[in-house]
C-alpha cells in the first residue's frame, strides 16, 4: 500500500492516489477549563490501519469516542468520503460505516456465536402469521457465511462465547460488526487482556480485514504491536496530534521520543 498523511502536522510528503475515508479536521473538545484536543486534524484512508499512541491523558479515548459518536466535539469537521458529517450519536457513525469495538466487547457470554453476531438484530418470523419465532436455522447459516468469507476460524458456534478463548471472543465480537455495512473499525486497546498468542491471532486478523476493504483505527500501549500491525501511526501528547508517520520510515525508539518529548 502506499500510504500517508495529508494534515499539516505530519511529516509525511507521499501523495496519495486516493481521498481520505474519514477525515477529522481541527477537532477541538473542553470540558470546562481543560482543552483535551487542540485543533486535530488527521485523515483514514481506505484499507489501511491506523495506530494511535500517547500517554495516559494524551487525548486518544477523547477523540475516537467524537470519531465514534459518543461525544461530540466543540469545534472543527469530521468528514466521510469528503462530505461533512454529523457525527453526534453512534447510531451517526454507524449509518456512515463506522463502528467501535471496546475493550469489554459487548457479547453476552451466556449466548452462543450466531446469537451474538445477530443480538439485537434477531432474524424473526410469525407461525401462521400471528406467533412470532427466531429463525435460528438462517441466522446460524448466516453467520457460518460471514466467518467463512472472513476466513475466521471457530471450533464450535453452538458453543456459548464464555466458553472461547480471549482471541474466539475478539473474533465474534468484530463479526457482529461486520454483520452490517462498516468500513472503519475502531478498537481501544484490543488486545489489553491477551496473551501473545491470542494477541497475535487478532493481529493476524486485522491484517486479513484490511485486505479485504476494512480501514482499522486503533488505540494501542503496546509498541510491538503497533510497529507489527500499523500502516501509519498518529501520536498524541496533551491534546495534540504531534504527528503522524508511516510504519516503514521509522523505529521503534523515534516514536518514545515522540510520545515523551512531543515532537518529530
Amino acid at each position: 500500500m502506499t500510504l500517508a498523511q495529508i494534515a499539516p502536522t505530519t511529516n509525511v510528503t507521499a501523495k496519495l492516489p486516493h481521498q481520505p475515508l474519514l477525515s477529522a479536521r481541527g477537532i477541538e473538545k473542553n470540558y470546562g477549563g481543560n482543552r483535551a484536543l487542540k485543533g486535530v486534524s488527521l485523515d483514514i484512508f481506505p484499507n489501511e490501519v491506523v495506530a494511535l499512541v500517547g500517554d495516559n491523558g494524551a487525548g486518544k479515548s477523547t477523540f475516537v469516542k467524537i470519531l465514534s459518536g459518543a461525544e461530540t466535539h466543540d469545534g472543527g469537521s469530521i468528514l466521510v468520503d469528503g462530505q461533512k458529517v454529523q457525527m453526534s450519536t453512534p447510531n451517526d457513525a454507524h449509518e456512515n460505516g463506522i463502528a467501535t469495538l471496546y475493550q469489554d466487547l459487548g457479547l453476552v457470554d451466556c449466548f452462543n456465536v450466531p446469537q451474538n453476531v445477530f443480538l439485537g438484530r434477531e432474524l424473526t418470523g410469525r407461525l401462521g402469521g400471528a406467533i412470532p419465532f427466531l429463525r435460528h436455522t438462517e441466522m446460524r447459516r448466516r453467520t457460518a457465511d460471514l466467518l467463512k468469507e472472513l476466513d475466521i476460524r471457530l471450533p464450535d458456534l453452538a458453543r456459548p462465547v464464555s466458553t472461547m478463548s480471549g482471541g474466539q471472543r475478539q473474533a465474534v465480537a468484530i463479526s457482529r460488526l461486520l454483520l452490517g455495512d462498516v468500513r472503519l473499525i475502531i478498537m481501544d486497546e484490543p488486545m489489553a487482556a491477551l496473551g501473545v498468542d491470542e494477541g497475535q491471532k487478532v493481529l493476524d486478523l486485522i491484517a486479513r480485514l484490511s485486505r479485504k476493504h476494512i480501514s482499522f483505527f486503533i488505540i494501542s500501549h503496546n509498541m510491538e504491536h503497533v510497529m507489527t500491525i500499523a500502516d501509519r501511526i498518529a501520536v498524541f501528547k496533551n491534546g495534540n496530534l504531534v504527528g503522524v508517520v508511516r510504519r516503514e520510515d521509522t523505529t521503534r525508539e523515534e516514536i518514545t521520543s515522540m510520545i515523551v518529548h512531543g515532537r518529530t
